[in-house]
């Protein structure tokens, strides 16, 4: 499925930027441990096929487990891409993107791992 208008996202410092036609899916909040370190709390974010996200920049891919690598502005230290391991979609960053856009959360993800200086205050569902 093809979004409406081509989605745009760029780092803080606009070394990186990238863009899909694809329609997003998957729209969380990531509260896992190393989300909240990467980005210094939960982490926003929605999947396109790997395919069909075009980055431009310079990327710097880390890997903190086996299961994902995680793509950061080498300059400012934006924290853009979550890719999983074997993975054919890419997660990227919903606090990147150019306003305004229509993708909505539709879950949060991890709350077992979540911050305790925060309380989750929407209705969407929640997956420990």
């Amino acid at each position: 499925m093809t979004a409406t208008k081509p989605i745009k996202g760029t780092c803080a410092c606009g070394a990186v930027h990238f863009e899909t036609s694809a329609q997003p899916v998957k729209a969380s909040c990531c509260h896992c441990t190393q989300c909240r370190q990467m980005s210094g709390h939960f982490w926003s974010s929605a999947q396109v096929p790997d395919t069909e996200l075009t980055i431009t920049g310079p990327v710097k891919w880390v890997t903190l487990s086996p299961k994902a690598q995680r793509g950061i502005c080498p300059d400012c230290g934006a924290f853009l891409f979550w890719h999983g391991t074997g993975e054919d979609m890419i997660s990227f960053a919903l606090g990147a993107l150019a306003q305004p856009h229509d993708i909505t959360l539709e879950k949060h993800i991890f709350t077992a791992e979540k911050g305790s200086h925060y309380e989750i205050c929407d209705d969407l569902p929640q997956f420990p």
